[in-house]
């Protein structure tokens, strides 16, 4: 295949990859070994991610078009990796935290990040990795629906059960007179 038609069809695949998103990470991976980045594509795809390594013109073009990626254009500069995040934005960027805290001896750089056509700064894509998942959030959220219904549950049965109480001891009182 000649090289216009790759790039077109790469240009393609990323405009449809950026359509999905709800985040990208935009990482450095020199240094990383062609296993290491399979390792992390693999625990990407397990969260409902993926990593895409591409050129910076190609991406730049690509979201240079797309209103919500234009803030992507600052992070692209070297060897460029984007882990991007389709389900659960917290997930992806847990697992690129996660993946460099495991791989020091091979810096995995995180530049930044865009979500919902905001940038990230690396402090912002490491806060939004310390974010709770989204079934602990859900979690908390039915519990917290739950609480005050258990609550009122507990309190009308409370005068139910006293009743019964009290009319088993009339009957036992009986039984024993």
């Amino acid at each position: 295949m000649p090289t216009k038609e790759k790039k077109q069809q790469t240009v393609s695949e990323l405009r449809d990859i950026f359509d999905r998103a709800q985040v990208a990470i935009v990482t450095d991976y020199r240094g990383l070994t062609v296993k290491e980045i399979t390792d992390l594509r693999r625990r990407l795809q397990k969260v409902g991610g993926d990593l895409t390594v591409s050129k910076n013109t190609l991406i730049d073009l690509v979201t240079r078009d797309m209103d919500s990626w234009k803030a992507m254009e600052p992070f692209l500069a070297g060897p460029t990796a984007l882990a991007i995040g389709f389900d659960d934005a917290v997930a992806a960027a847990k697992v690129v935290s996660d993946f460099a805290k495991e791989k020091r001896k091979v810096e995995i750089k995180v530049r930044g990040g865009v979500m919902e056509g905001k940038a990230l700064s690396v402090a912002e894509v490491k806060d939004l990795a310390s974010m709770p998942s989204k079934e602990v959030l859900l979690g908390r959220m039915l519990g917290s629906l739950q609480s005050p219904a258990q609550k009122l549950a507990s309190a009308l049965s409370g005068g139910a059960r006293n009743l019964v109480y009290a009319l088993d001891a009339v009957r036992r009182e009986k039984e024993s007179a």
